[in-house]
């Protein structure tokens, strides 16, 4: 333990030499890559009831119509195989996730300072819950998607690809959860003095287009339904994100008064006291009178 404390003491200050922050990169990388191994292992041994739960969707509407059992077409005798291997790998990376990311957080740490490291752990604490919100959300659209791509041709049986199907789900399901981040970026550059909350309300006609443009294209759906959900969630998070950069710079306003004003902007001075001319000039006369 007093290693590590004198080592990230040494990072801090800058003592390390540069071979020893290779070094400190590749005993930290294959730490991580150890940890998402062990995860991959355990993922194995459950990557049979992920998968289900993936193609739940799909087995639902098939058997719905009229099909006697849930089937996939594979395109060799691998895929299976190779699918379970994919989902150990995303389970694995899940599991291992707070090792490799301390492994990430404590190379980069001592970079930072004291206060900087305190935002980033209320980021990653509030980043962690707002993407599993947005994956569980796309994984609720990619269940309504069925039956409008599939029911498409409802007078047949449709077998789809294993692998495509699953690239499918877990591509909008990620790119759901990754939606749901833009609030947190929109509160790192306030905190980081890039733009002011001011500046960010200003820009909302803006911000509610690029969301809502983002949602038409990433929702599996054409209707309107589950673009204007994720529109709406995402337009819900931008204005908390921007009361929260209120509330910053009014505290970042208390603690550094000059700190909103441009550098060609005059700061404000006290008004200074008018000078009485008749007790000058009675100074001067006494003065004259001594000599």
């Amino acid at each position: 333990m007093s290693q590590r404390q004198s080592n990230f003491q040494r990072a801090s200050d800058g003592s390390m030499t540069l071979i020893e922050h290779i070094r400190e990169l590749r005993t930290r990388l294959f730490r991580a890559c150890i940890a998402i191994l062990v995860g991959a292992l355990i993922g194995y041994l459950v990557s049979v009831r992920v998968q289900h739960w993936i193609t739940a969707p799909y087995c639902s509407f098939s058997l719905s119509h009229g099909a006697p059992k849930c089937s996939f077409n594979l395109n060799g005798p691998l895929d299976q195989f190779m699918l379970q291997l994919k989902i150990s790998l995303y389970v694995g990376l899940v599991l291992a996730a707070p090792f490799w990311l301390y492994q990430l957080w404590a190379f980069v740490a001592p970079g930072l300072h004291r206060r900087e490291r305190r935002y980033t752990y209320a980021f990653a604490a509030a980043a962690a819950p707002l993407f599993a919100v947005g994956f569980y959300l796309g994984f609720l659209l990619v269940s309504r998607s069925m039956v409008f791509f599939l029911g498409m041709n409802s007078d047949y049986i449709v077998t789809v690809n294993l692998d495509g199907y699953f690239e499918f789900v877990t591509g909008v399901m990620l790119l759901f959860g990754a939606a749901f981040e833009f609030p947190v970026l929109v509160a790192m550059l306030n905190f980081a003095g890039l733009v002011s909350a001011k500046r960010l309300l200003g820009w909302w006609r803006i911000a509610i287009f690029l969301m809502f443009f983002f949602a038409a294209v990433v929702t599996p759906t054409p209707d309107p339904f589950g673009m204007t959900i994720l529109g709406l969630c995402m337009a819900v998070l931008y204005f908390g994100a921007v009361g929260i950069a209120f509330l910053n710079d009014r505290r970042r306003a208390r603690r550094q008064p000059y700190a909103n004003l441009n550098d060609d902007e005059v700061s404000p001075i006290e008004p200074v006291s008018p000078v009485d001319s008749s007790a000058w000039g009675s100074t001067y006369r006494n003065d004259d009178d001594n000599t």
